[in-house]
């Protein structure tokens, strides 16, 4: 009786105790890390919740971090090319020297130049892609869409969309003019004004993602300036004439990192979580995360892909690729302002 007495009242005990919740990571995101798909095999390998607050540009999440309360967030999704602002503001945790993923990496992304600062890595390279040429081969010849001549040669006028961002774009447009996007400077930028304007006017619309992205697959536009596996990848499977390639005269790599916040009160678990993301099962599924698409950093998630994700992706064209685009311009801020300027005055033309 004793035993039983002793059996029930621990049995009392345990249902009045408060359920054990697992524990959590809160992760400042892109919207393709928010996927469940990609989220689930971490939290259930770990038993923890990820929470995720999704922003759109670094100078948007460098803002919720100065909001927030330090250790708030433990991990944090940015642009490669932005990773010295982040550590500059003394934000970002240094990262293992060892044990990271980058040796199974596409060299041309490692980018330990934009990752490390003073020989300490604080970001590793998570996934990448290009802004280039999209356009529906239904109705355009992919032949043209080997030059980025094609723009300016009057076949496709009225027929083009424009991403509204004024930097790829400014970038593309320098490319057509021989100009390397490390060069584009304020004094070049008088070189692109005219070829700028001028595809203003060959195009139907200057436009962001969503409606861009509408216009080609609606065929309001057949060609799209700025687009590239991120934007056609998701409509793939509704219309798979919409495609996208790097011209000769190249495109623009966009690249984004992954990094632990020096505030992270769960530094161990944060670090758990970015590899995790740069495993070649983590890279497979942010790769065709259900937001948008994207290249794996790492070599060994083509493992992981079947064969009509690589043919979406251009899986095997992507040394090629690499060897023709080139990173983002990172302008100073006199030059920055210059490149605004000139994309409103061409707005407004």
């Amino acid at each position: 009786m004793r035993l039983t007495t002793c059996c029930a009242a621990a049995a009392l005990l345990a249902a009045l105790a408060p359920t054990a919740r697992a524990e959590e990571l809160n992760a400042l995101i892109w919207c393709d890390h928010a996927d469940p798909a990609l989220l689930e095999p971490f939290e259930k390998a770990h038993d923890v919740k990820v929470n995720t607050k999704e922003y759109e540009g670094t100078a948007a999440g460098l803002t919720i971090l100065e909001q927030s309360r330090p250790g708030d967030w433990d991990v944090m999704v940015i642009d490669a090319v932005d990773v010295h602002r982040a550590v500059e503001r003394g934000l970002l945790a240094p990262l293992p020297a060892t044990g990271m993923a980058t040796a199974d990496y596409f060299p041309q992304v490692v980018m330990a130049a934009n990752n490390s600062v003073d020989g300490v890595t604080y970001a590793v390279t998570e996934k990448f892609g290009y802004n280039t040429i999209a356009f529906n081969k239904a109705a355009v010849d992919p032949a043209d869409m080997k030059s980025l001549k094609t723009l300016f040669s009057g076949k496709y006028d009225g027929r083009i969309a424009v991403y509204d961002y004024y930097l790829p774009v400014e970038g593309i447009v320098g490319l057509s003019q021989g100009i390397a996007t490390k060069d584009l400077d304020a004094a070049a930028l008088g070189r692109i004004k005219a070829p700028l304007f001028a595809l203003k006017s060959a195009s139907k619309q200057v436009s962001d993602v969503v409606a861009s992205q509408t216009a080609l697959a609606t065929g309001e536009v057949d060609v799209l300036v700025g687009g590239g596996e991120w934007l056609t990848a998701v409509l793939h499977a509704e219309n798979p004439d919409l495609d996208w390639t790097i011209p000769e005269e190249g495109g623009l790599l966009w690249a984004q990192s992954i990094a632990v916040l020096k505030d992270s009160k769960k530094p161990e678990l944060a670090l758990e979580f970015v590899k995790y993301i740069t495993s070649p099962e983590g890279q497979a599924r942010l790769a065709t995360s259900s937001c948008y698409w994207g290249m794996p950093a790492n070599r060994k998630a083509g493992a992981q892909l079947d064969a009509d994700q690589k043919a979406v992706l251009r899986w095997d064209e992507q040394d090629d690729y690499l060897a023709r685009a080139q990173l983002y311009p990172v302008p100073d801020a006199a030059t920055d302002a210059a490149m605004q300027d000139l994309w409103t005055e061409m707005l407004q033309n």
